[in-house]
């Protein structure tokens, strides 16, 4: 399994564009396949407070056959605690936009 440096510095760069408001909609993809996005995402959901259980659920479930232990490793070590800011963190509500009626729903 080979290993992908991402710098830290690179990551906190890219976590304050995903969370800059003013990019929203945004689409967080890779360029190279290289599983920076899952590693993106996986330290985005841990500055929203996510466990780590729940974090690698969600990775293996999209990165499927290609995950890799060194992508969960890379998360599990990366450091919130000198980020300033939190993000407000995913509500439970039931209610889900609806694409194709443009509109919010209740489950």
């Amino acid at each position: 399994e080979s290993v992908v440096n991402i710098p830290e510095d690179r990551t906190r760069e890219a976590l304050a564009t995903v969370l800059d408001p003013r990019n929203h909609p945004i689409l967080i993809h890779c360029k190279s396949g290289k599983h920076r996005t899952g590693c993106l995402v996986g330290c985005l959901r841990k500055l929203q407070k996510w466990c780590l259980l729940s974090i690698f659920d969600e990775y293996q479930r999209f990165a499927g056959v290609k995950s890799r232990k060194t992508d969960q490793r890379i998360v599990e070590m990366f450091d919130i605690s000198n980020l300033k800011e939190t993000p407000m963190q995913f509500s439970c509500s039931k209610k889900r936009y609806m694409l194709s009626q443009n509109k919010v729903q209740d489950d």
